[in-house]
């Protein structure tokens, strides 16, 4: 930006004018992860970017994991996970770490971050008010079905605590942890992908957006070229059995949005910053676009 002329600066801001018209008073679910959640340069651009939807009557809605950091405590602590068939046990001791990390560190980080242009960021968890709720899922690998902890699916959402946040114009940030339906004083850990899926199924974003580390959808992943800007829903569905393991839970997200009534998916590169405002408010665009039909606009 340092680099443009006054008329290219002005050129951007016309261009983004429609867009903002379009989008006012319209909620936007974002799933925060990737690199952008661990880069302080990015953590500061991802929180600019929410703030700027927020200043221009966006309703901004995010939902977030937090992997790395889970990790990283797990380390610090010593406490590993036990493994079985090759996948992590989420054992109760593990859980408390995922609980502690997610709604007290990521949250209150991106909270404090979004505050200090405002006072609009609140944060959930999503066992708050039952906002999440879901039901323990097993592993299957090699056709046997494998007991992983407290590892939970999404089963029931209650909107209505992010509803009064946005009628409120506060800035909801959920952890995505769920209450166990079966054992209600138990906690789940619940992919953030698939629940900020649903969540914008049930508030009726406009647009869900998913940061990732990747530019976007290939048609090839070996093949850097071949990205696709924008593509349908049959599209998407055709594609689903190709996708390596990083981006199948993310392409099924993306396919539940889209089946639930999201007009627009947005699978965009978290690694650059800005990335956001770039897909979401310029006519070129950046990252893939998926739409339930073959209309694209």
């Amino acid at each position: 930006m340092t680099e443009l002329s006054a008329l290219d600066k002005t050129r951007i801001l016309l261009e983004t004018v429609p867009w903002l018209r379009k989008y006012s008073g319209k909620r936007v679910v974002i799933k925060y992860g990737g690199n952008a959640m661990i880069d302080e340069e990015l953590k500061r651009a991802f929180a600019q970017d929410i703030s700027f939807l927020h200043a221009w009557g966006v309703h901004p809605i995010v939902v977030h994991g937090g992997g790395p950091q889970i990790n990283s405590m797990l380390r610090k602590l010593g406490l590993e996970a036990p493994f079985t068939a090759g996948l992590r046990v989420t054992t109760p001791e593990v859980m408390e770490v995922v609980r502690m990390v997610l709604q007290g560190k990521v949250q209150r980080e991106l909270v404090s971050l979004l505050n200090l242009d405002s006072i609009a960021a609140v944060g959930l968890s999503g066992e708050d008010a039952r906002l999440f709720q879901g039901r323990r899922r097993r592993a299957v690998v090699d056709g046997q079905e494998h007991d992983i902890g407290q590892v939970g699916e999404i089963t029931s959402i209650n909107p209505e605590p992010v509803n009064d946040l946005v009628k409120n114009n506060r800035i909801p940030v959920i952890s995505s942890v769920a209450m166990d339906e079966a054992s209600p004083a138990n906690v789940l850990n619940i992919n953030a992908d698939s629940a900020a899926a649903a969540l914008a199924v049930a508030v009726g974003a406009e647009k869900f957006i998913m940061l990732t580390d990747v530019e976007g959808v290939y048609r090839d992943f070996n093949d850097r070229s071949s990205l696709i800007s924008r593509m349908s829903l049959k599209e998407l569905t055709d594609m689903l059995p190709t996708f390596t393991t990083g981006m199948i839970p993310k392409m099924q997200a993306a396919k539940t949005a889209l089946e639930g009534g999201v007009p627009q998916v947005h699978v965009i590169d978290g690694r650059q910053p800005h990335t956001m405002l770039l897909e979401v408010f310029t006519d070129e665009g950046v990252g893939t676009m998926i739409t339930p039909g073959e209309d694209h606009e």
